[in-house]
């Protein structure tokens, strides 16, 4: 039964963000439960690469450049979507951005700029893949939030401000287009191992820095009751939770993999 609500054989998803890290994760995963996945980057290169990688593992996928700061893009995208596989039933809204600055510090372009993909870029998904799940009457959209949303972080305003944003506009879009059978959940994950975070330990030539890796996640494992990190399939696995009919109950949640940090009421 269970491994039945979890095939996702039939299904097209979308999923933004697909060239590297959870977006990547994401695309694979979801394409290794059946659906056809259009995976989407402003990196189309990254995009590709993940596209070969289902393929060549046995799935079903297709690679595209977007740049999700543009409606009119995200609309192409989605419209693109539809045009070629005649639904679209998953759409994850994963492509973001990290900006480290102060509040004193932080100019009005880094702040434009991480609103534009982390918070309007998730909304011009949403708007674009609810029109269409609306008028079919079913579909799942996941955002990807952050546990940022759950605590004070230093030199992290507009980075935490969009993803708290991008909260509130899941659980009103749930409200919304829940009577025409469309959930739109969130996930947001603890301290992920991707490219993200790793740009405390990775070299302008890619090369990785294992001590300084070690150092710089060893504290972050120490917060966990766990006592580890996240790695990108912790995330995407609940993503593809989400995205089955294993979720059918579920609209306007905020899925919190993120080993325990952070334990909300």
């Amino acid at each position: 039964m269970l491994r039945t609500a979890l095939d996702l054989s039939g299904r097209v998803a979308v999923v933004t963000g697909a060239a590297s890290g959870i977006g990547r994760s994401s695309a694979e995963v979801l394409a290794d439960l059946g659906a056809t996945v259009v995976c989407a980057d402003i990196n189309e290169a990254g995009a590709e690469a993940t596209a070969k990688a289902i393929a060549d593992a046995g799935g079903v996928a297709t690679a595209t450049a977007v740049d999700t700061s543009s409606a009119a893009a995200v609309d192409a995208l989605v419209a693109g979507a539809v045009a070629d596989h005649g639904r679209l039933d998953v759409m994850a809204n994963i492509a973001g951005i990290m900006h480290s600055s102060s509040v004193i510090e932080t100019r009005d372009e880094d702040l434009d700029r991480v609103l534009s993909i982390n918070f309007k870029g998730v909304f011009y998904g949403c708007r674009a893949a609810a029109r269409v799940m609306v008028e079919q009457g079913s579909g799942s959209i996941i955002n990807m939030a952050s546990g940022a949303i759950d605590a004070g972080n230093p030199n992290l305003l507009c980075y935490s401000a969009a993803k708290v944003a991008v909260v509130q506009l899941t659980k009103t879009l749930a409200t919304e287009v829940g009577p025409s059978g469309v959930r739109v959940n969130a996930v947001a994950p603890g301290w992920i191992v991707t490219g993200m975070t790793g740009r405390h330990w990775t070299a302008e030539d890619g090369t990785e820095d294992e001590d300084r890796k070690a150092a710089v996640a060893a504290p972050m494992k120490r917060l966990s009751p766990l006592r580890t990190v996240g790695e990108p399939t912790d995330i995407s696995y609940a993503v593809a939770y989400l995205a089955s009919d294993a979720a059918k109950f579920m609209t306007g949640q905020i899925l919190r993999p993120n080993g325990g940090v952070n334990m909300p009421w």
